[in-house]
């Protein structure tokens, strides 16, 4: 009998010792962390509620160097049914807003006053679901990889991923699916399209709209540099920092760069741009940073251009874009033209970068509302 019980409980020990022992499931990229059930206000001060169903949601996605991470992001679902079918989902990519947490979409969501919701809902009145993404370090642990677009692709995809996971949202992973953004969103959205054949290969993108897309940063940066948006060059850099170890920024700025830029580390947009306009990066740095060796392979790295987009795609772009030169987004344009990418390709005559978004969107909303429907899209090459 002694013997019996002893077998028992060295055998109870052995199964407990290999569940503790054995490794935890590894989250897929897509994964839904949690997903807790939120409000979202037009206005500041929590007034004018929006009435949708949504989620913010913590769900895995992947690093620019292809470690396994978390992102946060916000999920809308229109309270009434979608009498077409399968609810559509518009991976919505939002602009540049800033490093520090409290500056994260999601944020501004709930808290109302999010300017971009301007174009969301027109999405949400067609009936569409709509995930976005705080994108990597923006309202979780760590640094926002800022204009890191490989990392940034990858958050669009797996919001929409994620999406058709969050239990209670009912909808579909067979729904076809949109991209949207402008400006960074713009950026993560041609990373979107670029990426999801190899990454996200069974979405069902049906197309990709991308305005005012940074598409080349070194081009971008030395536009900006001694100009009144520095502060984006200089947030950029922060972000590529934090996204690749190896470029190691701190150590080669000055002590006037090290001080500017711990200070920057937790400003939103508007702070960015009052605190470091006019400055170069050579004011910073007493090395050429933008030359390094180190730093060019990694700015051409993220460069979009150098692979076909599947999905049909819908560029647009201020002709008076002071921020990202009208050249940078046209010679996108033509590389994927080149590639054979289905492209549409639109200037507004709006005098700034912000009017760009403004006149651009609702006619990058109709064109994806049209790619819902399953009607073909033509080019403009």
């Amino acid at each position: 009998m002694t013997l019996r019980v002893r077998v028992s409980m060295s055998m109870i020990l052995l199964s407990i010792m290999s569940l503790i022992a054995a490794p935890a499931h590894a989250a897929a990229p897509g994964d839904v962390v949690s997903a807790e059930p939120t409000t979202v206000y037009l206005l500041p001060g929590k007034l004018l509620e929006i009435p949708v169903r949504a989620w913010n949601v913590r769900y895995a996605s992947t690093s620019a160097t292809g470690a396994a991470n978390t992102v946060s992001g916000t999920l809308l679902v229109p309270r009434a049914g979608y009498p077409l079918g399968t609810r559509p989902i518009i991976g919505y990519a939002f602009g540049t807003h800033g490093l520090g947490d409290q500056c994260a979409p999601s944020a501004g969501l709930s808290r109302g006053g999010e300017a971009e919701l301007a174009l969301i809902s027109l999405f949400l009145l067609k009936g569409y679901a709509v995930a976005t993404t705080d994108y990597e370090g923006l309202g979780t642990p760590g640094t926002h990889t800022y204009m890191a677009g490989i990392s940034q692709g990858q958050a669009v995809l797996d919001a929409v991923r994620a999406a058709s996971r969050v239990s209670g949202a009912g909808l579909s992973d067979r729904a076809p699916v949109g991209v949207m953004g402008y400006s960074q969103g713009g950026s993560a959205a041609g990373w979107a399209a670029q990426l999801q054949p190899s990454y996200a290969p069974e979405l069902r993108l049906r197309g990709v709209a991308a305005g005012g897309v940074p598409a080349d940063l070194h081009a971008v940066a030395m536009h900006l540099d001694g100009g009144p948006d520095f502060g984006l060059a200089a947030a950029a850099g922060v972000g590529l920092d934090a996204a690749y170890p190896e470029l190691d920024l701190e150590a080669d700025l000055n002590d006037r760069g090290r001080a500017l830029l711990a200070d920057a580390a937790d400003d939103c947009v508007g702070d960015l741009e009052t605190k470091l306009a006019g400055l170069r990066f050579s004011d910073l740095s007493p090395v050429d940073l933008l030359n390094q060796p180190k730093w060019l392979t990694r700015l051409a790295e993220n460069r979009l251009g150098a692979t076909r987009p599947r999905a049909p795609m819908f560029l647009y772009h201020a002709r008076g874009d002071e921020i990202i030169p009208l050249a940078v987004g046209s010679t996108l344009r033509t590389e994927y033209c080149r590639a054979g990418a289905n492209v549409r390709w639109a200037t507004m005559p709006a005098p700034d970068h912000v009017t760009g978004a403004v006149e651009g969107g609702p006619l990058a909303i109709e064109w994806l509302a049209l790619r819902m429907l399953g009607l073909p899209a033509f080019g403009n090459c």
